[in-house]
């Protein structure tokens, strides 16, 4: 792990787009700058408008350069989870060294056999997350370097994302004159400052609401499992609020952070409050019961979807309960009626990090500690799916016929073990389980 670098995240949300400047010292994040500008040009978490996209990055860049007083060249990108299908995949090659001693290449090798997957062309490769590598059969192996061998073979899942989001994304941050450092999903991300080891290793829900869109992830044996978004966020509860009461979205907004609670049953309608409505000269009285009721309709329909996509996977009852993120988590008593209506554990996660304690930055700061603490195999993993580091005299046997006849582990030996790889590849139901569900979502 690089800990003495600077990073650099951006988070591109529909609301807004924020940037996070940090540094690691002695193993700890210092946050040394932060932008925030109000989006433009997205739409539902995805971007509509390319120029009015880069307008926005390149004010919070300088908005975080100023704070920080450095110069912004190198950005690590978060991507929305909106149809991104999870599924296992596999990789095998024989190992390339005369003194079979498994290396780097090696590692690269059976990383670019698991990609040769087909994929659809409409879609690409988000990146490759390694469960375990055999090497002779031996299984369980998290780091295969150095080990001597002359089969390597790794399980792994794969995520990929709509091809137009991806390149999306990249235009706006290359037009705005950044260099991609890595490009992390926003679950992933969220998860790794949100989660705790136990809570990501036993199973544990993540819900992040944002303002265009409600994110549900399951962490579960350290990977996502799965993820489900829902195209309701925030802004929707603004919008109710707007049109029920007849005044401006500003105006909505407002009276949302300054009187919104979502538990009518913890206000009073004695209560009031001023808004002006369009169309009156003096400003309308309105009590905190009837505004809490409009808010609570939008925020149990989101959840209630929810739910219900997380019950075709049995999520809610993994042990870890679920934790709530993201921007309109921060609305009084969210929490309480998450629990009502999942009928699990809630807990708010907010970031502990000075001047960054609220629950809209959790995706900025998740990207640098997904970044920063990286492993050397993940490392290995990123650079080579970014086409950093590539050998260019190495080789790969994606096809199993190409093992030297006398290897120990032949040709007629591997398909013997056929059965077994099959009941290997179906252990992880609860891939499977995402791919098929989540496929049918978006068909």
């Amino acid at each position: 792990m690089g800990n003495t670098e600077m990073y650099v995240s951006l988070d591109i949300g529909t609301t807004s787009i924020k940037v996070v400047v940090a540094e690691y010292i002695n193993g700890q994040m210092n946050i040394i700058g932060v932008g925030n500008e109000k989006s433009e040009g997205l739409n539902r978490g995805i971007i509509v408008d390319i120029d009015k996209t880069v307008q926005s990055i390149n004010k919070a860049i300088k908005q975080a350069e100023k704070k920080a007083n450095v110069t912004i060249r190198n950005v690590i990108v978060g991507i929305p989870s909106t149809s991104v299908e999870i599924e296992a995949c596999h990789g095998m090659v024989a190992v390339s060294g005369e003194n079979r001693e498994i290396t780097e290449v090696d590692v690269q090798n059976v990383l670019a056999a698991a990609m040769v997957k087909s994929v659809p062309p409409e879609r690409e490769i988000l990146t490759i997350l390694p469960e375990e590598f055999i090497v002779d059969g031996f299984d369980g192996i998290k780091d295969p370097r150095g080990m001597i061998g002359v089969r390597l073979e790794m399980h792994a899942i794969m995520l990929t994302g709509p091809k137009t989001i991806l390149h999306n994304t990249k235009r706006c941050v290359e037009k705005a004159g950044l260099q991609i450092q890595n490009i992390v999903l926003q679950s992933l991300a969220a998860s790794s400052v949100a989660m705790s080891s136990g809570e990501r290793d036993f199973g544990t829900i993540l819900l992040d609401l944002g303002g265009g869109q409600t994110t549900a992830s399951v962490m579960h044996d350290h990977q996502l499992k799965y993820t489900y978004v829902n195209q309701e966020g925030g802004d929707y509860v603004t919008k109710d609020i707007s049109v029920v009461l007849n005044t401006t979205i500003e105006s909505a907004e407002r009276i949302k952070r300054d009187y919104g609670y979502a538990l009518p049953e913890e206000t009073s309608p004695e209560e009031t409050f001023p808004i002006e409505v369009i169309g009156k000269s003096q400003p309308v009285k309105i009590d905190e019961r009837y505004l809490s009721e409009i808010i609570e309709a939008r925020m149990v329909q989101i959840f209630e979807k929810v739910k219900f996509e997380l019950d075709k996977v049995g999520a809610r009852a993994l042990p870890g309960g679920m934790i709530l993120t993201g921007g309109a988590a921060a609305l009084p008593g969210a929490i309480e009626l998450a629990e009502d209506t999942f009928e699990i554990p809630v807990k708010l996660y907010i970031p502990h990090q000075m001047g960054l304690r609220y629950p809209a930055f959790t995706t900025g700061i998740g990207l640098i500690q997904y970044e920063a603490n990286l492993d050397d195999i993940h490392q290995i993993m990123k650079e080579y799916q970014l086409g950093v580091t590539r050998s260019e005299d190495s080789s790969y046997n994606v096809k199993s016929e190409n093992f030297p006849e006398n290897d120990e582990h032949s040709f007629l030996e591997y398909e013997k073990e056929k059965p077994l790889k099959k009941e290997k590849k179906q252990e992880d139901k609860w891939s499977n389980k995402a791919k098929n569900f989540i496929s049918n979502f978006f068909d």
